[in-house]
């Protein structure tokens, strides 16, 4: 037996998937095939949802609701901890088919399977810290408290570039807030998606709780995807994807007065100092643009450059990108593997084009090495030198692409550094506190993330996830972000024998 096959044995995955899971698992809509990046060949099969079968998932999801918010939360954290634990001893298997499935480095693959373990003890911690507030009432004999309440089933829409980390930001959260939910994966990273959920199931099965809690429906976008974000029943959609993909969840979500956390387009700024520690800076700069791919929402794709340093760090970087070793993933020596499919790899090719069209100059890489890679998925990461922001500069090109501009004023480069549509991760690498206060002040980076002499690409998971404009506003993860998946109920209790009545209205006598 092959490695790959003895993979996917350990996490249950066979020839032919279904792809819905209530405690069940069934499907008879369209067959769809999980194709790896790496080679371009099949791994597996699945089964797709039909819309009845969502509603047979939502019927069951919804069933195990109305038990799982009625148990402790505290006692539902320890469920989360027993994922977590099983997540420990899946990790090697599962992080290696994020890499066949998805075309990160087996680095990042297995590191993605840690966020997923790093968010389980978070949410299990969380699990006794749901607190409320007291406030003091106006009225004598009077007390006033705020609680949370879990808020139903929600649904949950992944993308391919972390198809199981960012299932993991939510599900991980939602459970401990006595949510069940529906998981949509992307169809390009389906296999993950039946794993984690294999994982799961076997921990509510354990502990004689009902598995739809977390429960999964694999379906086209007309299929599945335009029902859930339609069905009035889910109170919140937690949207990962393209900019046009979470307008159009906005637009239908908000239609019906539902909640929306979306986490969309990210088109990350770098700028290095002519105070900067250039030899922080240049790692930064090359794991940000390239790991992964370029296929992160946080990758670095503009990077501003002091003109005192502008020349000596473009030679560094040159150099630098000569040296990244691209290849199969699965090989523990590559630092970069497959773009997620052709469509990204010609996505690529006409945003060269049109920055060079622009007046841009190509100082490295954008060849597609078809010699070596027949499937065709696999190009020399690229370096673009631009004068200015063209249009194509303030687009988002999910690719191994990065824009060097050279600057003279701060004040200048984070006016530019914040006009583009997008607002989610940021930097600036400075020895100098007077630049870094003023690039995290009011005047500073727009974004909802802003590091300091850390790149762009990559987040904690004890902090806030998400970004402005439009890149959605919604938050993940760490910090309060929990609120978003519960209802808060604010409660007033009248203790005296009385009944003061407001504005100091009074009837009769």
């Amino acid at each position: 037996m092959s490695d790959i096959a003895k993979i996917l044995q350990n996490l249950g995955i066979e020839s032919q998937n279904y792809g819905a899971f209530n405690g069940e698992w069934f499907g008879s809509g369209e067959t769809l095939e999980s194709i790896s990046p790496i080679d371009g060949k099949v791994i597996a099969t699945v089964v797709q949802a039909t819309t009845e079968e969502y509603e047979k998932v939502y019927n069951e999801a919804e069933k195990a609701f109305k038990i799982w918010r009625m148990i402790p939360g505290p006692k539902r954290g320890d469920i989360v901890r027993q994922i977590g634990d099983a997540l420990r001893e899946h990790k090697d298997d599962l992080g290696a088919l994020v890499t066949l499935e998805m075309g990160k480095i087996l680095a990042e693959g297995k590191g993605e399977v840690q966020e997923m373990i790093d968010i389980a003890d978070f949410a299990v911690g969380l699990s006794r810290q749901m607190y409320g507030s007291t406030m003091h009432s106006e009225r004598p004999l009077h007390r006033m408290y705020e609680q949370w309440h879990p808020l139903g089933v929600i649904g949950i829409i992944s993308a391919f570039n972390f198809p199981v980390a960012v299932w993991s930001w939510n599900s991980m959260l939602a459970a401990v807030c006595g949510d069940s939910m529906i998981w949509k994966p992307s169809p390009k990273t389906p296999l993950t998606a039946i794993a984690c959920q294999k994982i799961a199931a076997k921990v509510f099965v354990a502990n004689d709780l009902p598995p739809a809690v977390m429960s999964l429906v694999i379906g086209d976008t007309e299929t599945v995807g335009e029902r859930m974000i339609a069905d009035k029943r889910l109170p919140l959609i937690s949207a990962t994807g393209s900019t046009r993909m979470g307008k159009r969840v906005g637009e239908v979500v908000g239609g019906r007065l539902g909640r929306t956390i979306l986490e969309l387009g990210g088109n990350n700024a770098l700028i290095v100092s002519n105070n900067a520690d250039v030899n922080i800076a240049l790692p930064a700069i090359l794991f940000g643009a390239v790991g992964t791919a370029g296929q992160r929402c946080t990758s670095t794709r503009r990077v501003f450059i002091h003109a005192d340093i502008y020349e000596q760090l473009k030679e560094k970087l040159c150099k630098a990108y000569a040296q990244v070793a691209i290849g199969n993933p699965l090989d523990e020596n590559t630092l970069m593997g497959p773009l997620i499919d052709n469509l990204a790899v010609d996505g690529m090719q006409k945003a060269i084009e049109k920055a060079k069209a622009s007046g841009g100059n190509v100082l490295c890489g954008g060849e597609i090495l078809n010699e070596d890679f027949p499937c065709g998925n696999y190009v020399k990461p690229c370096i673009i030198e631009v004068d200015r922001q063209y249009d194509i500069v303030k687009d988002e090109t999910f690719a191994p692409i990065v824009y060097l501009l050279k600057y003279d004023d701060l004040g200048q480069v984070i006016s530019e550094h914040n006009d583009v549509p997008q607002g989610l991760s940021s930097a600036i690498f400075t020895t100098n506190v007077l630049e870094s206060e003023t690039f995290l002040s009011h005047m500073g980076s727009d974004c909802g993330i802003a590091n300091i002499n850390i790149g762009t690409s990559g987040a904690e998971i004890g902090g806030a996830f998400g970004g402005e404009k439009e890149t959605g506003g919604g938050r993940e993860a760490g910090s309060d972000s929990w609120k978003a998946y519960m209802r808060r109920q604010t409660n007033t209790i009248n203790w005296s024998k009385e009944l003061p009545l407001a504005q100091g209205i009074k009837f009769g006598d």
